[in-house]
């Protein structure tokens, strides 16, 4: 069970420009991991775009986003593109980034990234961990969490 204060779960995911990334290239910046079901469907784009709308404030608060589901590379840069998107959309198609942060829901041959986000702080602990988001207010809510916790996290 993933708890506070515990290092965060290693990635090494590819993007939609077939670029891999890892947790480790985050260091010394804030970073929120949201998963989320799937590209082009109306609850993920809208919270995409908001993520993507207060893209300037997540920036003063020296914090990166990353999307990750269980698409592909090609559909997340379809998705990226469509939505004009600003932030990384990783591809996890064996679900086994979504399964270590226990965000994978699978029955059978289906499987999917369920709605959960996680911050991470510049060490690569996990600040905070959010199991229950609505895709309406969730960057937001992420904007407030960061200013209380990176001011706990100065002192």
């Amino acid at each position: 069970m993933l708890t506070i204060n515990q290092p965060a779960p290693n990635f090494s995911l590819y993007d939609a420009h077939d670029i891999l990334h890892k947790l480790d290239d985050y260091k010394s910046h804030w970073l929120v991991i949201y998963f989320y079901p799937k590209d082009n469907t109306p609850g993920c784009t809208k919270e995409a775009c908001a993520l993507r709308d207060d893209s300037a404030k997540f920036e003063n608060l020296n914090t990166r986003i990353i999307g990750i589901s269980t698409d592909s590379s090609k559909s997340h840069l379809n998705f990226s593109q469509n939505q004009n998107l600003n932030f990384t959309l990783l591809a996890d198609p064996k679900g086994e980034v979504s399964k270590a942060y226990e965000a994978l829901f699978k029955l059978g041959p289906v499987k999917f990234s369920k709605r959960h986000s996680f911050i991470i702080d510049p060490t690569g602990k996990i600040a905070k961990i959010y199991r229950s988001v609505s895709p309406s207010t969730h960057s937001q809510e992420l904007i407030g969490d960061l200013h209380q916790l990176q001011t706990e996290f100065k002192r």
